[in-house]
């Protein structure tokens, strides 16, 4: 009987190759699967929200020293572990650099929005050299991320939010949820909206182009498979961002 489809084919091939493989063959395979990278990729992206958000707000300096145990834990799987664990030290130092960025500016420069994207770029001249070496997956992420950034801040821009940041950052507690509320009503208007959707299907094909060149260039597509998940991560966080500032200020997570 024949193969209903060609990712039926490629899986069912996959699994024959693996069984052909000694045990620690097959550990490194694993650990180099698609879905796997994706998945810690995109799980790299959803951490600060959970961690560093409230974690800076309250102790801005020793979130920002935790950049140094991500990158030395990144630095040490890569090192000490060997290939097995290289793509997972690199995807770590990566996050270093965008965790360092976003501990900066949330800490001490959160009331000049201005200086958002100049202060997330802090590791941009490393990333682009770490593109030809073995840290590449860990400078995609980051280039990925400061790509996301650069689209949001731009649509901030745009869409008049950026005028209002300050206002919302700096306000009480109590008042900051409708100041954001209201800022998040202002994107429900026509034109607003139809920017926003533009926006989110632009970085949604930009998103794709990259997978597929995943699939095309073998020694380098683990690094542009996780570009593209941080990338698309981002979107769907930024469009929650939107959602609970609309239904649930308090939870959003910027106040």
């Amino acid at each position: 009987m024949g193969c209903s489809s060609n990712k039926l084919c490629n899986d069912l091939i996959l699994s024959n190759s693996l069984l052909d493989q000694n045990p620690s063959e097959v550990a490194l395979e694993y650990l180099s699967r698609p879905r796997t990278l994706q998945f810690w990729a995109s799980a790299m992206v959803v951490l600060p929200v959970f961690l560093q958000a409230p974690w800076v707000r309250l102790q801005p300096l020793t979130a920002c020293l935790f950049t140094f145990f991500i990158l030395g834990f990144g630095v040490g799987l890569t090192h000490f572990l060997g290939e097995k664990w290289a793509q997972a030290g690199s995807l770590l130092v990566g996050v270093s650099g965008s965790w360092l960025g976003g501990c900066l500016f949330w800490g001490w420069l959160r009331m000049h929005p201005v200086l958002h994207l100049p202060v997330e770029a802090i590791a941009l001249p490393l990333a682009c050299v770490g593109l030809n070496t073995r840290w590449r997956v860990g400078a995609s992420f980051y280039l990925a991320c400061l790509l996301g950034t650069a689209c949001t801040d731009l649509m901030m821009v745009i869409t008049g939010v950026m005028n209002r940041w300050p206002a919302v950052v700096q306000a009480s507690f109590d008042e900051a949820p409708r100041l954001l509320n209201e800022t998040a009503q202002q994107l429900i208007n026509p034109t607003p909206l139809v920017l926003l959707i533009c926006a989110a299907t632009l970085i949604a094909m930009v998103s794709r182009l990259l997978r597929q060149r995943a699939i095309l260039h073998k020694p380098s597509g683990s690094a542009w498979l996780v570009a593209s998940a941080a990338l698309t991560t981002t979107l769907w966080i930024d469009g929650l961002f939107l959602l609970s500032a609309l239904l649930q200020p308090k939870l959003s997570g910027l106040i």
